[in-house]
């Protein structure tokens, strides 16, 4: 039984939703087969984030982790392949803080890819009917902050431990009265992640195709 921590993140930005917190805690309730499943959901802040992430880690083993977050504007689930160490946002956190060229961990290396498949995982929520696309940037605000953070712990203090991190699209409530902002439905979501967490659990490698950019 592959062991998973699925995490995503309080809303923000004065929203009340966010649907990586609702994916997470979702999915913790009706695992994927084979999956030992376990959510946490992040709070969007600097200073709390990364140790909720590592209480989280610690709580119990894990071979897997991948955390999720939205990605306003984006029409299908991103499947990230880089956490770069830098926070540089437009927003302030849930705290009121906004951090500008400010490393997530001083003396850290730039970056870290994933270790999850990445194109085998796009693949699987492409054949579940849903939209997907490897991105090329997780941004720099918390999502890439905690993407970086996890990538980080399973380098100094989980060898093993696999990392991913996934976008989603905002809700279809959270678009209404926003003509031409793309959104996508629980079910649908639900059916893309489900689909991404099984890809994780079966492949150890991944698959050799081209999912990079033109530019």
């Amino acid at each position: 039984m592959i062991r998973i921590l699925l995490t995503g993140f309080t809303p923000f930005d004065d929203a009340t939703i966010n649907p990586s917190q609702e994916a997470a805690l979702a999915l913790a309730a009706a695992p994927p087969e084979g999956c030992a499943l376990r959510a946490a959901v992040l709070p969007v802040s600097y200073a709390a984030a990364a140790p909720a992430l590592a209480a989280a880690l610690t709580a119990a083993p894990t071979d897997i982790l991948i955390a999720t977050g939205l990605a306003g504007g984006r029409a299908a689930i991103s499947v990230e392949r880089v956490a770069i160490n830098v926070d540089d946002a437009r927003l302030p956190d849930n705290d009121g803080v906004r951090r500008i060229d400010a490393p997530v961990v001083p003396g850290g290396p730039a970056a870290y890819f994933a270790t999850v498949p990445i194109k085998a995982m796009t693949a699987a929520i492409r054949e579940a009917g849903v939209p997907a696309e490897v991105s090329q940037t997780a941004g720099t605000f918390l999502c890439n902050h905690i993407f970086y953070r996890a990538c980080h712990l399973a380098a100094t203090a989980y060898p093993g431990l696999r990392v991913g991190f996934l976008h989603l699209p905002y809700l279809p409530e959270q678009v209404a009265g926003r003509p031409g902002v793309p959104s996508m439905g629980r079910a649908t979501l639900l059916r893309g992640l489900a689909a991404a967490i099984c890809a994780a659990r079966d492949h150890a490698a991944d698959l050799a195709v081209a999912e990079g950019s033109a530019a």
